[in-house]
């Protein structure tokens, strides 16, 4: 449930029936230790990058988005258009096709493709999780191309004040929708807490400062021997956790000082893109 103030208790919830299938697991992934890591539909790449770093992307079939914190470096981003300079945090996204960075100075830079990526599908730490589909994610389709065509765009955080109205600072693609969450100063309110569920894709929680509980429970299915445990998981930064659906999670910042994540969807969530001024990137990219 949650609090009246959040912008997210006016959502609309679609009742669905249940498909039966099994509920997986969370997954709690340190980003020190696990530097390409995937869900269903999105490969995450996290580097700690140095400057004079030369980061090969590939050749893509689906866009490239770059999450740019601010402890990321400045760099370029080299497609076949030319060059841009990025040296402020926020997202970047980059056309189909070749693309490389070359890295200006230390620090972390997450990228994000697509699953079925040819240059990066067997890299990720975690992709025996992926062996066969899961049932119960909805699988990728690319929302419409984007207006104006293809080309590398950049969305400055700067330009966009935090607003309590509106949950977050998101961001779609084609593929992917980036939540850029407030910085939270010190530990939350226990007693605010906002447990829910989502119906059938998962998401990925990106710890980029700070430390976090996630609580996460498996409803029980008719078989007894499936269900668990509820989960209390205390995980540092830089870590992902990939929660499934349609397990009730919610995330409680623990750490004294700063702390902040960053949710991303893949594909980009219908409930937040139909909320008037929610996707601040929307007349770029439309919704099906």
């Amino acid at each position: 449930m949650y609090e009246k103030d959040d912008p997210r208790s006016a959502l609309a919830t679609a009742a669905r029936p249940d498909n039966g299938a099994a509920i997986t697991a969370a997954q709690y992934l340190d980003l020190h230790e696990n530097e390409v890591v995937r869900a269903q539909n999105v490969i995450l790449i996290h580097t700690e990058a140095h400057s004079g770093d030369d980061l090969d992307n590939g050749y893509l079939e689906g866009e490239l988005a770059i999450v740019v914190t601010g402890a990321s470096p400045a760099f370029t981003l080299f497609t076949d258009d030319g060059a841009t300079r990025i040296a402020e945090p926020g997202l970047v996204v980059a056309p189909p096709g070749a693309s490389r960075i070359s890295v200006e100075g230390d620090g972390p830079l997450i990228r994000l493709v697509e699953a079925t990526e040819r240059d990066w599908r067997t890299r990720p730490a975690n992709a025996a999780a992926y062996a066969e589909n899961h049932p119960r994610v909805t699988l990728l389709q690319r929302w419409p191309e984007p207006a104006g065509g293809n080309r590398v765009r950049f969305y400055p955080l700067s330009e966009i004040p935090q607003d309590p109205k509106r949950f977050g600072r998101i961001f779609r693609t084609r593929a992917f929708m980036v939540n850029f969450l407030p910085e939270q100063d010190g530990p939350r309110d226990p007693h605010k807490l906002s447990p829910h569920h989502h119906d059938d894709f998962e998401q990925l929680s990106l710890a980029v400062q700070g430390e976090y509980v996630h609580h996460i429970r498996t409803p029980w299915l008719n078989d007894r021997t499936t269900w668990r445990e509820d989960e209390h998981v205390r995980i540092g930064s830089p870590s992902v956790t990939v929660i499934p659906p349609p397990t009730v999670h919610t995330s409680e910042a623990s750490d004294p000082g700063v702390n902040q994540l960053i949710d991303i969807f893949s594909p980009p969530r219908a409930d937040f893109s139909e909320k008037p001024g929610w996707v601040l990137n929307a007349d770029d990219y439309p919704m099906p």
